[in-house]
Parts: C-alpha cells; structure tokens; sequence
C-alpha cells in the first residue's frame, strides 16, 4: 500500500462509514459490515484475519521482537432507538453532521482507528507493533466477541480502545457483575401465623445492598454501585411466599477484582447469591503509562467512565478514547460531526507518533 496523506484517509474512511452505516450490524449480525471492512483492507493488499464477524491485521513490518500496541473499536450497533425520526440506516450528511445507526457509537472511532492504522501501516522505523481490530458483538459482551478473537493475536501488551469520549482518555472503566439472589423461607396461610416469609427475609439483604459501603473507592471511578432491579415472589394473596428471587446490578471499579466482590457480598447477606458472570471485570492503566502521558501531553483530560466496552474482556492495560459524544450512543438520530472524526484521525496519530 502506498504512503497517503492524512487528508485522503480522512475523505476515504468517512466513505467507509457512510457504507457501514447503510449495512444494518446489530450484535450478532455483523455478516455485511465484516465483509465490507473486510474487502476495504483487502483491496489495500493487506493481509486481513477473520474469525466470526471479527478482523485483525498486523503493519507491515510487524518485528516479533517489538511490543505491540492494539487499536481496537466495534462494528456492531445496538437496535434502532423507537424515538427515532430518520432512516437509521441513510448515511444522511447535513449541517456538518453524519447521521445514522452506529454513526457515533462506534463507527466513527472504528474507522479513525483504520485510517491511523494505514498511516503508520508501512512504516520501518516504529518502536512498536500495531494490530488492528475491528470486533463484534461489544454492544452485548458477546462470547463471539473481542474475548474470543484475543487468544488469537500474537502478544499484545496495551490497547486503545475506540468508543466516543471527545476525544478525553478514560483510564478506568466499570465492570458489572448481575447477581441472582434467593430468599428462601416456607411457605403458610396468610390468614394465620403460619410459616417464614421469604419477602420479609430479602428485604433484609436488600437493604444491606442499598446501604453496604465497600471500604475501598476508586479514584477515578468513586464508589461501587449496586442496585437491586428485579423482585419477584409469591403465588396468590393468601399464601405467605416460600422463595422470594430479585436481581441486583453491580457495576465494579478498578479498586476490587469482581471475584473479590462476590465473595464480600455472599459473606455478608443471608440470601443465595449466584454471578450470571465474573468476566467484565473493571480496568484501569496508570496515568504514567507512556499512552497515557501522550495523550495528556496533548491537552486530553483524563475520567474514569461508568460505561462499559471491550475493554471489560481485554486481558491487558488500554485506555478508552475517540471521537464523538458518549451521550449521543443509542440515542434516537445519532449523529458524529464530520470534524470530530477527522479531529479522531488527527489525534490518535499524534497520540502515537509521541512514542512510535
């Protein structure tokens, strides 16, 4: 592939966009934008990887002996929102910006994330590695996901991760545990002193979830949240329920692993508890990681984020930015302004030549 310049990768992805956004994408059915991103690599000859709705590419000179840095972001959206004026699928320009369906969250830091890949992508002088990687599933963690695709890249050692942040680095993202929980008690006539109501005995416990402070607060993110979402229990007026089930929400910081969450909160309530899942763990990466020093020393801000994406299944340090609004995500007629992305290409090729 030959050199560009910056200004026609600029024009050539926001293309790129434009036709993924005419492609629906939900999670699990990212069939056509893979095969379009696909195609587009292809077409530059560069060797492309793909497993499920999953594609990866290394630079050119990838060196076995150089760390390498992971420029990741999702190609799948979530379902229109009902609120929704336009088309989701029309890739509708106007007024400066690009409307449509995965426009914002996160088509517009995949495809920034593509057009620095290509810049940098036959250079022989890099201090490190790049693997590109544009995942599936992220809008529901799915198992066909970047989990999935991650044990087969060769060794990465930190990632950017793509998701709309104006541009700010989020160096701590919440995990989320969703628990379970069962009361149990037995089971007798309402009308006399019969039995042990399952309901009086969950609200015990969920009192302890509303109140329970865990001792360590993150920096970044503050402390652990948890809601209890979800009751239900009982048959009829006039039987005092044996089992009363509800669900907590339980969104994680970098200060505890989930699994040290769960064992606090089994050892502290007298209901059942069972995860759903331990594996969106939180994350974090130290503000004197290079990255990170990069990004500050071009004016980004630095925030912990509530929201989760694929760094939740990254298995190494990343720090989450990019172009876009994170309140425009799933929002009735997304949107991206053309120059946020063309502001993302900017950035996250200064970002990286600071320590290419």
């Amino acid at each position: 592939m030959k050199n560009k310049t910056v200004d026609s990768l600029k024009k050539e992805i926001i293309h790129l966009l434009k036709e993924m956004i005419a492609i629906p994408s939900y999670s699990r059915e990212e069939e056509g934008t893979a095969k379009l991103i696909f195609n587009f690599l292809q077409e530059k000859k560069i060797n492309v990887n793909r497993l499920h709705n999953n594609l990866w590419c290394y630079n050119e000179f990838y060196d076995q002996n150089k760390p390498t840095i992971l420029l990741n972001s999702h190609h799948d959206t979530v379902k229109p929102n009902k609120a929704y004026t336009r088309t989701p699928f029309l890739a509708d320009e106007e007024k400066g910006k690009l409307y449509g369906l995965g426009s914002n969250d996160a088509g517009g830091c995949l495809v920034a994330l593509i057009a620095t890949f290509l810049y940098f992508y036959n250079r022989k002088d890099l201090k490190y590695n790049l693997c590109l990687l544009a995942s599936a599933e992220e809008e529901v963690s799915g198992d066909k996901g970047v989990e999935c695709v991650f044990k087969h890249l060769l060794p990465i050692d930190f990632a950017i991760v793509g998701e709309p942040t104006l541009l700010d680095l989020a160096v701590a993202e919440k995990g989320l545990m969703v628990l379970d929980c069962e009361a149990q008690g037995i089971a007798g006539h309402a009308a006399r002193e019969e039995g042990d109501n399952a309901i009086y005995r969950a609200l015990d416990s969920i009192h302890w979830f509303r109140t329970f402070q865990f001792p360590k607060v993150s920096q970044y993110l503050g402390p652990i949240k948890m809601s209890v979402t979800m009751i239900e229990a009982g048959t009829q007026h006039n039987v005092v329920p044996a089992i009363c089930n509800f669900v907590v929400d339980v969104r994680t910081t970098d200060v505890y692993t989930n699994t040290e969450v769960l064992n606090i909160i089994k050892d502290s309530v007298s209901v059942k508890v069972k995860a759903r899942s331990t594996r969106l763990n939180p994350s974090t990466i130290s503000v004197e990681h290079p990255i990170v020093r990069s990004g500050l020393a071009l004016g980004a801000n630095i925030y912990g984020s509530p929201t989760m994406s694929d760094q939740a299944l990254l298995p190494v340090p990343s720090v989450k930015v990019g172009p876009g609004d994170s309140a425009r995500s799933h929002s009735a007629d997304e949107f991206i302004y053309i120059k946020e992305i063309e502001e993302g290409v900017d950035f996250y090729i200064k970002i990286l030549k600071n320590i290419l």
